[in-house]
């Protein structure tokens, strides 16, 4: 008898080589070293200046360090859905999360485009649930959801029918390519031409709506229960709307929307809060073992993404290898050459394929496949054990201590119990009649005295949660996937102008510098849990994003400090060490460069995120910093600011110029900018220096160079609108300039 043919497999792990960047990698690596010894051996000859930049100097060799370990061992992986019937008869269910939280910044447009796109993928409907969380407690989302439904009844097997491959409505029809695939056939332009028809009107309706004043909105009938309604004071609201009730394969799946319960007077955790709501609601509805959680402006660009997932979860050896699968952020209608520095193309293709190669990428809290015993706090040693829960944390799932970790409600412990032990699906249930039981859950109340948070679910503590939710998981053992098929598994629109950039710039460094400085710190996971010592060093490089800025600022204000003083921090051009220096300059250039130039991008691609990098480091994680500082003083609490989703790109074709606001967020960037101005002068006007250890030409052309990185603000200055500084952050920075300027004077006159 033959042997019997195995089944393909699902996936590929293809470790990557880039022989030229791992030497430069090196060589830079090699070069800073040398740097710091050549510092060293020379530090009893200067001054203040050269110790300072020993200092910054011995911080970028360690966070090239960090860069370095997270880099060195690239991989990708290839999915192929097509295997998945003879890998799997069933496809598993998938519960669909979808946050917003405030329908002005998120307007309800984008977010039922998100909707739509998922209720259209190429997954058997009857498999998929959606659930939308609306912590803005808003009419009009509700309005635009239930609006959405009826528009997908037809969209969903318009796309299945002629493949389309974008399912974001808004998307589709804006494209020029969207009639050629299917141009000769007539039925097609005649459905085309009525689903755009359609498109429109829900476009309208939404958008008049939304326009409308509060007064005008009728709030009667299914819109009654937010009739009264206080956005941070109002009781939960769970609306089905729509029932797949006969579990058909060709009509919509599940839709939920739900706002939780919150009190003005009681933590509601934003983001992290409201998707341990969605994980609750959803375990006691549909119980899938899977959980997809996306962003509202993150539409499904590739029908397909929910397969490829499968592809790594249900492949994985003993389910250990992915804990969770990330798919990376990318963006759509982005601007030409980048001029914000936040598509994140060259991160990552180098540095998320590095991760990739330790114990896997970090949670990015959006386009994330998660298995719902992990979010539950399951470890992966424990897998097969049906008698008891996967971890110790639970004890026997009968025991009455249950409620200590997952809350009062005897139906959710149920459909825990069911999640934890591997065990299917509890069965079809009529959803009105759960409603009763969801709102409990969804109580604010319902946390207090549970695990939720700090064992369970989504993790508080931070303004980034999902980083350390995903740091958990790691910490317990399990092991993550970055998934990047072609074309990109979600798209959405990245902040365009300086303040939405630098608003959401911040949240990060201030969200991060909390997991840092926290109790679940790497650090401490690494030595007490089970995450891997480079996996380690990996987190450290993304959570020491805050702490970048202090040298950072310290080195770009470094030029001009020698300038003014008449001290120096660079050998001279005609001393032998100035090869150091020049060396490590051009590797950098050369190595990142080549990076941009591989991945397809250009040039000016490079400079501008170049350019940006110091920018957000020296202003938005500077703040991100001083927040988290005075939070640990315990002077102030960081506050969780939600990023503008939505922009007009109509600016007259200006929408790559970086704009301003009165925010003191700009004043650490333009005082350096003054301060550089203000050296240049004094450099020019005293060139050649009196002294033979003063500032010379090297400080001169640091200086030239940070000018050039700060120039958006350099425009700023002479601008006017939003293009120009506003005068106020124009005073600030002038007053600190004079005041540093006159200190460094006072200071070196005393020491001479």
């Amino acid at each position: 008898m033959a042997n019997a043919i195995p089944p393909p497999n699902l996936y590929d792990k293809v470790a990557l080589k880039y022989p030229i960047h791992r030497t430069f990698d090196v060589t830079i690596f090699v070069l800073l070293i040398s740097l710091l010894i050549y510092r060293l051996l020379y530090l009893s000859n200067h001054g203040f200046a050269w110790l300072l930049a020993l200092l910054c100097e011995s911080c970028f060799t360690f966070i090239w360090v960090l860069t370095l370990s997270t880099k060195w061992n690239p991989v990708e992986y290839k999915t192929y859905p097509e295997h998945l019937s003879q890998k799997a008869q069933e496809l598993p269910p998938v519960d669909i999360f979808v946050t917003t939280a405030d329908p002005v910044l998120e307007p309800p447009i984008l977010t039922a485009n998100t909707v739509i796109s998922l209720l259209a993928v190429d997954y058997p409907v009857d498999k998929l649930a959606c659930y939308v969380s609306d912590d803005g407690c808003s009419s009009i989302t509700y309005y635009s959801l239930v609006e959405a439904s009826k528009f997908a009844k037809l969209w969903v097997p318009f796309c299945k029918k002629y493949n389309i491959q974008s399912r974001a409505p808004f998307r589709y029809f804006s494209s020029e390519l969207s009639l050629i695939s299917n141009c000769n056939s007539l039925e097609f332009q005649q459905e085309y031409n009525m689903m755009k028809d359609e498109y429109e009107e829900l476009a309208s309706k939404i958008e008049s709506v939304a326009n409308e004043k509060s007064t005008e909105w009728d709030l009667s009938g299914d819109f009654a229960a937010f009739s009264n309604i206080e956005r941070k004071n109002h009781p939960a609201i769970i609306k089905v709307i729509w029932e797949n009730k006969a579990g058909l394969s060709d009509v919509l799946p599940h839709l939920v929307y739900i706002s939780r319960e919150k009190r003005s007077k009681h933590p509601h955790h934003y983001k992290a809060g409201a998707m341990n709501v969605l994980t609750r609601v959803s375990g006691l509805i549909s119980n899938a073992p899977f959980m997809l959680n996306v962003d509202c402006d993150m539409f499904v660009n590739n029908p397909e993404t929910l397969r490829h997932a499968m592809c790594l979860l249900l492949d994985s050896k003993n389910e250990r290898e992915s804990g969770f699968v990330q798919f990376p952020q990318y963006f759509y209608d982005g601007l030409k050459d980048d001029p914000f520095g936040n598509q994140f193309v060259i991160l990552h293709k180098y540095i998320g394929s590095g991760i990739n190669g330790v114990q896997g990428p970090f949670y990015g809290g959006t386009g994330c496949f998660h298995r719902r015993k992990v979010i539950y706090g399951s470890c992966p040693d424990d897998i097969g054990d049906q008698a008891r829960s996967l971890t110790p944390l639970y004890g026997d799932l009968t025991d009455r201590g249950q409620p200590k970790i997952f809350g009062n409600s005897k139906d959710f412990i149920r459909s825990a119990a069911y999640a934890l032990q591997g065990k299917a699906n509890i069965g079809p249930k009529d959803l009105p009649n759960l409603i009763e039981a969801a709102h409990q859950v969804a109580g604010y109340g319902y946390e207090h005295g549970t695990s939720w948070g700090t064992e369970v679910g989504w993790q508080y503590g931070s303004a980034t949660e999902d980083v350390l939710t995903g740091l958990m998981i790691h910490a317990r053992g399990w092991r993550s996937v970055l998934c990047t098929p072609d074309p990109h598994a979600f798209l959405g629109c990245a902040p365009s102008g300086g303040p939405i950039s630098m608003t959401q710039q911040k949240r990060w460094a201030t969200g991060l510098l909390e997991i840092l400085f926290g109790r679940k710190s790497p650090i401490i996971t690494t030595i007490t849990a089970k995450l891997q010592f480079r996996q380690c060093l990996a987190y450290l490089w993304i959570l020491i994003w805050g702490l970048r800025s202090i040298p950072e600022l310290c080195y770009g204000v470094l030029p001009a400090y020698c300038i003014v003083t008449n001290s120096s921090f660079l050998p001279k051009v005609n001393e032998p060490a100035i090869s150091i220096h020049v060396a490590l300059l051009l590797s950098y250039v050369i190595n990142t460069l080549l990076e941009y130039l591989e991945t397809g991008l250009s040039i000016r691609a490079w400079w501008n995120n170049q350019r940006m990098a110091r920018i957000n480091t020296m202003n938005a994680w500077l703040f991100g910093f001083i927040s988290v500082f005075l939070k640990i003083l315990g002077i102030s609490e960081t506050v969780f600011e939600v990023t503008q989703k939505y922009q007009s790109s109509n600016d007259g074709g200006d929408e790559g110029r970086f704009t301003f606001d009165a925010s003191p967020i700009f004043v650490p960037g333009t005082t350096v900018l003054l301060l550089q101005l203000w050296a240049l002068v004094v450099g020019f006007r005293d060139m050649p220096p009196s002294v033979n250890n003063g500032s010379g030409l090297g400080e001169i052309l640091c200086s030239i160079l940070v000018v050039t990185c700060l120039w958006p603000f350099m425009k700023g200055l002479l601008a006017k609108g939003k293009y120009g500084i506003p005068l106020s952050t124009i005073c600030k920075s002038a007053l600190l300039a004079l005041s540093f300027v006159h200190l460094v004077r006072r200071t070196s006159k005393g020491q001479n």
